[in-house]
């Protein structure tokens, strides 16, 4: 029989609570500062903190792991790519639980839980990382508007030469059945 984890268990199960702990995970390297309950914090600073130095590895072996806990791709390529380099040069204690006053209703013990070391990278604008988001979720129908916009982009210029080239052609296509059409009505006049 599996041996329970030690500390309060959250959620009813161990599956809820290890999808439970991977969203506050991603949440945290989304924002790079939460507000959550004392319990969920310090279950959480285990993940956060074996996630950050699997990424410190920097191989893909590692980002597949980070991808198995955290299946948000671009909370994955954040952590690889602003987190992770900012800890290079340390061993541990990424993160850092502030207490703050209870929760109203139903006085739970509250505390802030942050990303130490480092201001957070600089936020794009809100706009922008909405659009970027929604094109994601799309998935293939985002990459493939994108490509028909490029391919409209670039027909006006392949239409420019074409429209060029169109005209010779039609007046030897004209000339042709102009010349049948005044043959005939030459031969008359030539008579």
């Amino acid at each position: 029989m599996p041996k329970p984890p030690k500390g309060a268990r959250l959620g009813s199960g161990p599956a809820h609570e290890r999808l439970m702990l991977a969203g506050l995970a991603a949440a945290l390297f989304r924002e790079e500062r939460i507000r959550t309950t004392e319990t969920k914090a310090r279950r959480l600073r285990p993940v956060a903190e074996k996630l950050i130095t699997t990424a410190k590895e920097g191989t893909i072996a590692s980002r597949r792991r980070a991808l198995a806990v955290v299946e948000d791709r671009d909370i994955v390529h954040k952590l690889y790519s602003d987190i992770a380099p900012r800890f290079a040069d340390r061993n541990g204690g990424y993160t850092r639980i502030i207490k703050l006053a209870p929760r109203k209703g139903d006085a739970a013990p509250m505390v802030l839980v942050e990303i130490v070391e480092g201001a957070a990278p600089e936020a794009k604008p809100a706009e922008e990382e909405r659009r970027r988001r929604l094109l994601r979720r799309r998935g293939r129908a985002g990459r493939d508007s994108g490509r028909e916009q490029d391919r409209s982009e670039e027909e006006p210029e392949e239409a420019t030469p074409a429209a060029t080239a169109a005209p010779e052609p039609e007046p030897v296509e004209e000339a042709a059945t102009d010349g049948g059409v005044a043959d005939e009505e030459e031969s008359p006049v030539d008579e």
